[in-house]
């Protein structure tokens, strides 16, 4: 009996005016599975994120989330993702603790210390920071916080939106190992990014979207970064068919 995927993405359109943003987008993401949906700027990724999250709905497609319809009952599919974007947003007077018990008090869970401190600890958040206002985060504090709120959540699709952009190369090794227990622990995770190299690290399928739809999916590990870079800029300058 073939599982059900974690996300289903199927002939999804978005128009916004005389624009069309995606023209037929196909995905699908399994447990335990991390894609890269790999474009430039304005091609289609966070107009994808926003539809899974049901902020937008699909003009045509469907957009589907553990079976649920994203378009019909956004709530209820938001409630099995994590979104973690860009730039996550902390309580900056409180520790990265405190908020973790903050936002999962928020959905509506009860979790102790020693639990949020387990937490924290799985998404690679440094012992002696767990305390520290978050005045003081990095932003790959900040995010591996979001990581810890989305295993707390026990969510089993995470979106991330341009994790890796603005981390030092220290940083974003980190995060990379950080999203791979993630998925090791059986969560589906869809990146939206551009770094070529950190896709290589994280993920197990690269989505090269160009023109609203994935044209090229990629196994990451069947290609050094080079050759991985030089297939990606011809699929987007529609050289590969």
């Amino acid at each position: 009996m073939a599982v059900e995927p974690v996300l289903a993405l199927g002939r999804v359109v978005k128009q916004f005016g005389g624009r069309t943003a995606l023209s037929g987008l196909d995905l699908t993401l399994r447990a335990g599975e991390v894609y890269a949906l790999l474009g430039p700027n304005g091609a289609g990724k966070t107009t994808t994120i926003n539809l899974i999250l049901g902020f937008l709905k699909a003009d045509a497609g469907e957009v589907r989330v553990c079976g649920i319809d994203a378009g019909t009952d956004p709530i209820a599919a938001r409630a099995r993702t994590a979104y973690i974007p860009e730039h996550v947003a902390l309580y900056p007077g409180q520790s990265g603790l405190e908020n973790l018990r903050y936002f999962a008090t928020l959905a509506g869970l009860a979790i102790d210390r020693a639990e949020a401190e387990t937490h924290l600890a799985a998404a690679g958040l440094a012992p002696e920071a767990w305390s520290r206002p978050a005045s003081g985060y990095s932003k790959g504090m900040r995010q591996k916080v979001g990581i810890a709120i989305a295993l707390a959540r026990k969510t089993r699709l995470l979106l991330l939106d341009e994790p890796t952009s603005g981390l030092d190369p220290s940083a974003a090794a980190a995060f990379s190992g950080t999203v791979r227990a993630a998925a090791e622990r059986g969560t589906a995770v869809l990146m939206a990014t551009h770094d070529l190299y950190r896709v290589r690290e994280m993920a197990d399928r690269v989505g090269v979207l160009a023109g609203g739809r994935v044209a090229e999916e990629i196994d990451p590990r069947r290609y050094a970064h080079t050759d991985l870079e030089r297939l990606y800029i011809a699929r987007l300058s529609g050289a590969v068919t």
